[in-house]
């Protein structure tokens, strides 16, 4: 994964400016989620980079689905040919994800999940939400993911930033503290 991420980024920076220039952040970032969300598929990945793979065929599949966004066949077509041409099809997911990250930081925007063991109400997350506004001094994209293997508490994400109050890492760095 840590090798995707670093292939994606100038990918990602290739693509988010030509979308900045033409004015079509938001249509971009669909059409990459959803091209990412098709490669990541078991079936699509198991053609990427097979034998007897027709990758015209599997530029078209993809550029179809991600297509609906509302970018330009031609653009999508280029930049998927060009991932195909260098064996990086399957870093589609990290390339979203690192175009998204370009994208919330010129929107002055950070996107952060929240990880909880058991249900987060509206009101709690935002509470959440506006105290990650002061401390960040941009506006907050909250996601909610639940984790049952947390036991109890929450982690939150974003970008390299992880404040985790979980009971499962709680009970980990005490198991290790005992260890030593």
């Amino acid at each position: 994964m840590a090798e995707h991420a670093a292939i994606a980024r100038p990918y990602a920076q290739a693509t988010f400016e030509l979308a900045n220039e033409s004015g079509q952040l938001d249509a971009w970032s669909d059409a990459l989620h959803a091209a990412g969300a098709v490669v990541s598929d078991d079936q699509v990945a198991s053609l990427i980079g097979a034998p007897g793979t027709d990758n015209a065929q599997l530029i078209s599949l993809i550029a179809d689905i991600a297509g609906k966004s509302g970018v330009a066949a031609g653009r999508l077509n280029n930049l998927f040919n060009l991932l195909v041409e260098n064996g990086r099809l399957s870093s589609l997911p990290e390339i979203s994800r690192a175009y998204d990250s370009l994208k919330a930081e010129v929107e002055n925007r950070v996107e952060v999940t929240l990880t909880a063991a058991s249900p987060v109400d509206d009101a709690q997350q935002a509470k959440i939400v506006d105290a990650l506004k002061k401390r960040f001094g941009k506006d907050v994209s909250l996601t909610f993911e639940l984790d049952e293997n947390l036991i109890g508490g929450a982690r939150l994400q974003a970008d390299d930033l992880v404040i985790d109050g979980s009971v499962s890492t709680g009970l980990e760095k005490l198991a290790t503290t005992l260890a030593t």
